[in-house]
């Protein structure tokens, strides 16, 4: 077994936004310590949550040193560094440990996408090219890529590919996954409405949107797993199902980042082409908080 980077809930962090769509610095380091100083396992910045498809290379590489800074080692900060252009995401992924960060996400290549065989390449390119550890990110639903099992194993090689996060939906598949790789990858639930399950198979915890609302809650979810009380983990996931559904009613991070809002929380505007959080979802995700005592 590789050395594990965390174990618990991760939280996928927004990048809170001013008006005219520039980072709030100052924000952002007030949900990072609210994050830490309510149990947050690990810090995930610039990934999909923290709208990093939309940041400039001195945006994205400032997020991740600012929190490097702001955490303070305080817990593990992993830097979302992932690109379907091999060349860049090497570039950045050198950028991001030069800046301090402890682990890296790497999601798979979206839109030209690859083969198998290209997967293994890419990956094992920037692995080669870092000397921190790596979390493959798979989430076909966005990428239209998915990683098979035979990828995993092959990529599981290299010393510096030590997890994957993932975000298939398919616990079947998770299932096997954990069965033939979970001696030779940590794996990470990408989806809140998940965590039991995947933890209960044997994986090492969440990389959580719910997180930047209910910190404290959806560690204690992940804590209940590793405790081996999965009854009282899964009545707690039941809990906040409904509300966790209805972060994803329109893309992430819309939802979540007006959730933040809602609460005091300041998660900010999102960039463009994100676009603002239609009414009638609003009110349904306003009933949803309302069910747990959130608002």
């Amino acid at each position: 077994m590789k050395n594990t980077i965390f174990t618990g809930a991760g939280v996928a962090i927004v990048t809170p936004m001013n008006a005219d769509g520039s980072i709030n610095f100052e924000q952002f380091g007030k949900n990072i310590d609210h994050q830490i100083e309510n149990s947050t396992d690990a810090i995930i910045v610039c990934g999909t949550t923290g709208e990093s498809s939309t940041m400039t290379d001195e945006e994205h590489i400032e997020c991740i040193r600012f929190t490097v800074e702001r955490t303070a080692k305080r817990v593990p900060v992993i830097a979302g560094t992932g690109s379907n252009d091999t060349k860049y995401a090497i570039e950045l992924s050198q950028k991001a440990e030069e800046a301090g960060a402890d682990g890296l996400l790497v999601v798979t290549p979206y839109y030209n996408k690859t083969s198998q065989r290209g997967l293994v390449a890419h990956f094992n390119a920037i692995a080669d090219s870092v000397n921190i550890p790596i979390i493959l990110y798979n989430i076909p639903g966005r990428t239209g890529v998915n990683i098979a099992i035979d990828t995993y194993k092959e990529l599981a090689k290299h010393k510096n590919i030590v997890a994957v996060k993932e975000a298939s939906g398919n616990m079947s598949y998770v299932a096997q996954l954990i069965a033939e790789c979970g001696d030779l990858l940590d794996v990470y639930s990408g989806n809140d409405d998940q965590i039991v399950p995947l933890m209960a198979l044997g994986g090492k915890g969440v990389i959580s949107v719910l997180s930047n609302v209910m910190p404290k809650e959806t560690h204690m979810i992940t804590q209940y797993c590793l405790d081996n009380d999965v009854a009282e983990a899964a009545k707690l996931q039941a809990k906040y199902l409904r509300f966790i559904n209805s972060l994803f009613i329109e893309v992430n991070p819309i939802p979540v980042k007006e959730a933040m809002n809602i609460m005091g929380l300041g998660g900010g505007v999102c960039r463009m082409p994100l676009y603002p959080m239609a009414e009638e979802n609003i009110a349904k995700m306003k009933n949803a908080m309302a069910e747990i005592g959130l608002i």
